[in-house]
Formats: C-alpha cells, structure tokens, sequence
C-alpha cells in the first residue's frame, strides 16, 4: 500500500513539474498578448476584426504592435528619419510637464535598451540587507549631482531587484570597495533571482583565491 502511494504521489509530482511552468508560460504569454491587443482599440471601428471580417482575431494586435515598431525602427535608422525624431523631441522637450517626464523616460529607455547603453551589463554581488547577508545587484553606474559631495567614500550605484519579481527593487549607492564583480552574465542573474536561487547558474573554474574586487563603473 505505502509503495502505491509513493508511486501515485511520484506520478502526480511528474506532472506537475511539466504542467505548471507550461502553464505559467503561456498565462504570461497570454496577458502580454492580451494587453498588446488592446492596441486594435485604437483603429476606427469600422477597421477593426469584428466589424471587417465578423469575428475576432486573438493575436492580431499584437502582430501589428509588432510590425509597427519594426516600421518605426527602419523609418528612424536613416538621415531623414532621425532628423524627423530630432525635430520632435525639440518640440516635446519644450511642453510644461510633459517635457522633463519625456526626457527622463528616453534617457532611462536609452541607457536600458540601447546596445552602446552599460546599465545593467554587470552582475555584482554587495552584502545587503545587511553585514553578513548577500544579495545579487547591478551595476546602474556612478552616482551624480550634489549627491557625489556628501558621500564619505568612491561609490558605485547598483540596483537590487526583488524575488520573484525583478522589476521591482531598490536603488543603492554601495562603496566600491565592497561591490564584487561576479563571473557571471546578466541572465544568468536574473534566472537566478526570479528562481529565488532554485536555478544556481553552474560555477567557474576557480583561478584565484577569492578576494573583493573593486568594480569599474560604465563609461
């Protein structure tokens, strides 16, 4: 009896563990594809799915998402196209309210997303929340404005991201000298994280005896 109950509780787990990150990959899927749809709301309604061809189409908006960013990227990738966006970020630069929000989103957006960008290129390892605990962060770059003036010691910024959920997390200004370099890419870190430690990325081949290394922050 106890060796059925093993064999059922063996079998049912086996499922499990190839049902549920299915079926967490496609929910995510799915709420992605869903919130992109949402873009077809802004056609007339007469160009929309339904009233075209009388039913709806799950995925479409997302398909056009899509092939309008490509669209935009090619447009903006030459002369003409990069002078257009030039003109335009003059003109929205100079909206109250909206400029100085507009700005801050590009430089972030820039810095994030552009391939000549360094934030986020470094997995460091810090000791937070505090003495004795370590945590996963990444290098975001140095500190600036009056903020340089009151700190006692070099610091880099490094941003520490909450488990399971990435996005979120907090913004540290960390004394160089305390901030380990670590042998390791930046998706291996997040897969890290978001696993909360379940997927360790496998270890390098030890060369040295391991020491603190002073990381050198993006140019």
């Amino acid at each position: 009896m106890t060796t059925k109950k093993t064999t059922l509780k063996s079998v049912f787990l086996t499922g499990l563990l190839v049902l549920v990150p299915l079926a967490i990959t496609l929910w995510v899927l799915g709420l992605i594809i869903g919130t992109m749809d949402q873009t077809l709301l802004l056609l007339p309604r007469a160009w929309r799915p339904e009233n075209l061809f009388g039913f709806r189409l799950p995925g479409l908006g997302a398909v056009l998402t899509i092939a309008f960013i490509f669209v935009v990227g090619l447009l903006t990738q030459n002369f003409i196209g990069q002078k257009l966006v030039g003109w335009w970020e003059l003109i929205v630069a100079r909206i109250p309210m909206v400029g100085p929000l507009y700005t801050s989103v590009k430089q972030v957006s820039d810095t994030l997303l552009s391939s000549k960008g360094n934030a986020f290129r470094k997995a460091l390892l810090i000791e937070y929340p505090r003495r004795g605990a370590y945590t996963i962060a990444f290098l975001t770059g140095i500190p600036g404005g009056d903020v340089v003036n009151h700190l006692k010691e070099d610091c880099v910024s490094v941003y520490v991201p909450t488990t399971p959920n990435p996005t979120s997390g907090f913004f540290l200004m960390v004394p160089r000298s305390d901030v380990v370099e670590l042998d390791m890419s930046v998706e291996a870190a997040l897969k890290y994280i978001v696993s909360m430690g379940v997927v360790a990325p496998p270890a390098p081949q030890p060369v040295t005896p391991a020491r603190r290394t002073p990381v050198e922050p993006p140019m």
